[in-house]
């Protein structure tokens, strides 16, 4: 078994490959790729990221979506984030949740994530902050929305947990989530 260095090695490798950029050997279906992690190599990963983010030689052009940057940002356009801590005082975390799911939905994501010209061909939306970012959105929820807007670049969604194909399975300890239309990678 490979460790996480080894993955994350290779992982540089594979994004950077035609094939993979233009998705080539996906029967037709959407370019989304899961990179699982066990969650204890969080900070490993995050060091990564950032590297590869700054690599000047890399041969794709990295669009990283932080997703809980993007939650904390959508927050603060609608100016909600201060009076947060009352209303769950005041109305408790179940209310709260709803309230901010609500808010920071899928379509406000995208509105925050979308960009254009995508370049095809060298572009990989990379998304980060799956783990920070629940229970407010979930990642299953957020790659249905995205597929129309970005079916013509890859999407890279680094997940802290367990993707079997079928089932993602955040931390490797919540419930599963249905969601076939991805692809693991290494």
């Amino acid at each position: 078994m490979e460790n996480i260095n080894e993955r994350l090695d290779r992982l540089k490798n594979t994004i950077q490959d035609s094939d993979f950029l233009e998705g080539k050997g996906l029967s037709n279906e959407v370019n989304i790729r899961i990179f699982c992690y066990a969650p204890q190599d969080e900070m490993t990963v995050r060091h990564f990221i950032k590297q590869l983010c700054e690599d000047k030689g890399l041969c794709c052009n990295l669009i990283e979506c932080n997703l809980f940057k993007i939650f904390i940002s959508i927050c603060e356009q609608k100016k909600i984030t201060a009076s947060v801590p009352k209303l769950e005082e005041r109305k408790g975390k179940d209310f709260l949740l709803k309230q901010l799911r609500n808010t920071a939905n899928e379509k406000a994501f995208i509105e925050k994530i979308q960009y254009s010209p995508h370049q095809v061909g060298k572009d990989v939306l990379l998304i980060t902050g799956v783990g920070d970012v629940f229970p407010f959105m979930r990642v299953h929820v957020l790659l249905e929305a995205l597929q129309p807007h970005f079916s013509d670049i890859p999407i890279l969604v680094m997940y802290p947990g367990k993707f079997d194909g079928h089932y993602l399975k955040l931390f490797n300890l919540l419930q599963a989530n249905d969601y076939y239309r991805a692809f693991s990678l290494v």
